[in-house]
């Protein structure tokens, strides 16, 4: 497996999982991270707004009644995970994970630790390939499609450039989708400090990643076609905030400039 997990570059799940303070990462990783904290210091803050929006809004979708979840771009597993998250609510949920990372892999046993009433299931693959999530038996055995399904695409897409179509990506994976479905969706921004923002992602593709960062106006194309929930496109600590998240804000830790991210969840009509 080690041959597989390409160590003389960067991942960005196990970047997330350094800035999260977990230990799933190796030297090339932390060496990416602490030059992206040097470059931009508020990825340890994105990171944990984003994780705490992530589980607020799949809580709100559950809620809404789905009961099926398709994760993509999972990152190595931190409890509580997506299918943890939706069950305390709907504990016949099934969620299917999926990452391109085969330390996820390795750790996926975490991911599969469904409540009797509902399933889990995970897949290696990668969302620059639609149909081989969407055709795969992982999903087939676990979803019905024909029936609303909550499509978490959760800080994947700022590592895909233009070059690889992420608009198209998005519209792949939702089009199939049957009406009432949902698209959880979150991407960092420049648009609240440009200058650290260019450098950091200077940085990052030196260090041999790649990554693009988006406007508002960016992000919110992700959602043509779709219902936006209120309040629409939105830093993360500012949508359906619980009480942890505003205390943090009163401390002075949850700021647009230390997240820098747009999120959104959004309806398929």
């Amino acid at each position: 497996m080690y041959e597989r997990l390409k160590l003389d570059r960067p991942h960005g799940a196990r970047v997330y999982d350094y800035f999260l303070g977990g230990k799933d990462n190796f030297e090339v990783d932390r060496q990416a991270a602490e030059h992206l904290l040097q470059a931009f210091p508020g990825f340890r803050t994105a990171a944990l707004s984003n994780r705490m929006w992530m589980h607020r809004s799949a809580r709100h979708v559950a809620e809404q009644g789905v009961t099926q979840f398709l994760d993509i771009g999972t990152g190595i597993p931190t409890s509580p995970n997506l299918h943890e998250v939706v069950q305390e609510i709907v504990p016949e949920a099934r969620v299917v994970y999926a990452d391109n990372d085969p330390i996820v892999l390795a750790h996926s046993r975490a991911l599969l630790s469904s409540r009797p009433e509902g399933k889990t299931a995970y897949l290696e693959a990668d969302v620059t390939d639609p149909q081989s999530i969407l055709g795969s038996e992982e999903v087939k055995e676990t979803l019905d499609l024909s029936k609303p399904v909550a499509l978490s695409l959760v800080g994947v897409f700022h590592y895909l450039p233009d070059a690889l179509k992420p608009y198209d990506l998005v519209k792949q994976l939702v089009e199939p989708l049957a009406s009432g479905s949902y698209l959880i969706f979150s991407h960092c921004t420049p648009d609240f400090a440009p200058e650290l923002w260019e450098r950091a992602i200077q940085v990052y593709k030196a260090d041999g990643g790649d990554a693009q960062v988006r406007s508002k106006d960016e992000v919110a194309r992700f959602f043509d076609g779709l219902e936006l929930v209120e309040p629409g496109v939105s830093a993360p600590f500012r949508w359906h905030p619980d009480d942890e998240t505003n205390k943090l804000v009163e401390k002075g830790e949850f700021t647009d400039v230390m997240c820098s991210l747009w999120v959104g969840v959004a309806r398929k009509p």
